[in-house]
């Protein structure tokens, strides 16, 4: 089993999750190999909550690291969740579009798709620049 998908996993034990119970875990794993963890973290006001792929991100990147080569994500029901577009868009801040980014499917299953895969047409720093011009 791919040991992101594990530390994904592991993270799941930390989740706070009272509202949905919906359990989301995290490993995200740096071009220098570092692993850092995320699990979700919800808010009653439920736009506060945070992702476990956003927190992973942070810790990172709190830790000086902008480049990144793959992430595993896991729920508690092994249903094969994606990074939400919410996510997905953070993810492209730091990570080229061939990231790796694995789902669990449970078991020893996963589904493997690449970051422009889930968000073909990113918003990054030249779409940006293009409508200042506009």
């Amino acid at each position: 089993m791919d040991d992101l998908i594990e530390a994904a996993r592991d993270a799941l034990r930390d989740a706070h999750v009272p509202y949905s119970e919906y359990r989301v875990g995290a490993a995200l794993r740096t071009a220098d190999g570092t692993v850092y963890t995320g699990c979700n973290i919800e808010n009653a006001n439920y736009s506060n909550s945070l992702h476990a792929e956003e927190v992973a991100v942070a810790e990172a990147v709190k830790n000086g690291h902008r480049t990144f080569d793959r992430i595993a994500v896991s729920s508690g029901v092994r249903d094969g969740v994606t990074p939400c577009g919410m996510c997905r868009q953070t993810l492209s801040e730091f990570a080229a579009a061939d990231l790796v980014v694995v789902c669990d499917e449970g078991g020893d299953e996963t589904s493997e798709y690449t970051l422009g895969e889930l968000l073909p047409n990113a918003i990054h720093e030249g779409t940006l620049d293009d409508a200042k011009t506009k």
